[in-house]
């Protein structure tokens, strides 16, 4: 058996297959490899470096966190990038900007009609009611568009993945009224930042760079032949504003805040005093295929 050299190696490992396999993945397979192999060559990575970034890879894994990893090297804003890019070259009027989903989306949560209360009484914070109106391209509201609507507590935490939270708890799916409307009643989020003493937390540590998230509410948002958005909003003043450590700030997506005195109007909603209010309308342009009307997060989709 003749010795192999690394461009050896290196062929043997892209072209070696007892079966046709998948042409896609292996294309990306294969750069990827390529590149890595390159990366090691040429800044001559040493065995110890290598094996400790296998052991962190795995700790990742374990952790849970690789959707963290994803958005703060800028790889979910990439994929919106692109899209948004995408849509242009083809002329395609987009409605509300998108923005990430983030790894912490979670289906099933409990459904309402119109309005509803995402907090509980024991949250602490300036209670927040969010409302708006979802529309079509053409300006008319569109009727039983639904929405998923999720953020962190006052701790910075999200339920289902924090035990001191109930399920569900800060996540609700709304369906629109007949005018295309909803709202709900919350408190106003924080910001927050990545879990420390973890795999994430080590390779921003060692970047020298911080793992802040300023303070954002998420939505998926579909309807009937219209394609859904994955989006989120920014509330102002956070001092990570612009300076988001996914990069996920739009500044089409940051809410402008209103001190509200009374609460007329708003007594269903449980709301006895002052409150501060704010309006995020969705405009959501025709689907160009089913998958693109299907109301999923990114976890459904690759299910």
């Amino acid at each position: 058996m003749a010795e192999l050299n690394i461009d050896g190696l290196l062929d043997k490992v892209l072209h070696d297959r007892i079966a046709p396999g998948n042409d896609r993945v292996r294309a990306i397979v294969n750069r990827i490899t390529t590149d890595l192999y390159r990366t090691i060559e040429q800044l001559d990575v040493q065995p110890d470096e290598f094996w400790a970034a296998a052991d962190w890879l795995t700790r990742l894994g374990a952790s849970g966190q690789t959707g963290l990893i994803t958005a703060g090297l800028g790889f979910d804003r990439l994929l919106d990038i692109r899209q948004d890019e995408a849509d242009r070259r083809r002329g395609v009027k987009t409605g509300t900007p998108r923005a990430i989903e983030g790894p912490l989306f979670i289906p099933g949560a409990p459904a309402s009609d119109f309005e509803v209360r995402l907090d509980e009484a024991q949250d602490h914070g300036e209670c927040l009611v969010v409302e708006g109106t979802v529309r079509d391209l053409q300006g008319q509201p569109v009727a039983g568009a639904t929405m998923d609507v999720w953020h962190a507590n006052e701790h910075g935490r999200y339920s289902s993945f924090d035990p001191d939270q109930a399920p569900f708890h800060l996540r609700r799916r709304i369906t629109a009224n007949a005018r295309g409307e909803y709202r709900y009643r919350t408190i106003v989020p924080p910001g927050y930042a990545i879990p420390p003493n973890s795999p994430t937390s080590e390779l921003f540590a060692a970047l020298g760079r911080h793992g802040n998230r300023p303070a954002h509410i998420h939505y998926l948002v579909s309807a009937p032949g219209l394609r859904a958005l994955t989006t989120q909003v920014n509330l102002p003043g956070d001092p990570f504003l612009d300076d988001d450590f996914a990069y996920a700030t739009r500044q089409e997506l940051v809410l402008t805040l209103e001190d509200v005195p009374s609460p007329a109007g708003y007594e269903s909603l449980g709301i006895d005093g002052p409150f501060k209010r704010a309006r995020f309308d969705v405009t959501l342009p025709p689907a160009g295929s089913d998958r693109d009307a299907a109301h999923l997060g990114r976890a459904e989709r690759v299910a």
